[in-house]
């Protein structure tokens, strides 16, 4: 009797370890933002505004900060970046974009309240319309 105890006993516990690990998986998808920067000056500080995006954490209305100006290396755009949507919800990252071709890539590592795990590889192609597209994905090992 007790060694059928502790089978079923190993096996629920085996269960729950399943759905405890499916539960705390990664949330991954693809990524899709747009963003104006009528405001951006160019200069260290200077932001744009998301207009549009595919997942809830980045809202309309929220900022991109360029901690570095354009220009620095010539004819290239390479800052540190903050996503602040407001509130405490904020991701770090770095963005890179060619002064010439107006395409680049922002990759984001962290971040704070919402985008706390969050982690992303977009592409940037800023011809016309600024569109950020790639993937991202939240950590839940990072949210601990």
């Amino acid at each position: 009797m007790n060694s059928k105890l502790m089978v079923t006993l190993v096996v629920f516990a085996l269960i729950t370890g399943a759905v405890s690990v499916s539960a705390s998986s990664e949330r991954s998808g693809q990524l899709h933002v747009t963003k104006e920067c009528s405001q951006y000056t160019g200069l260290a500080g200077s932001f744009c505004t998301i207009t549009s995006a595919n997942i809830a954490e980045v809202k309309v209305g929220s900022k991109v900060f360029y901690d570095q100006a354009d220009g620095i290396p010539a004819g290239m755009l390479d800052s540190n970046v903050v996503l602040d949507a407001g509130y405490g919800n904020r991701a770090v990252g770095r963005c890179t974009l060619d002064d010439t071709t107006n395409l680049g890539l922002c990759t984001f590592s962290d971040g704070t309240g919402q985008f706390t795990g969050f982690h992303a590889s977009v592409k940037v192609d800023c011809r016309s319309v600024c569109l950020w597209a790639r993937t991202y994905r939240f950590s839940s090992e990072d949210a601990r």
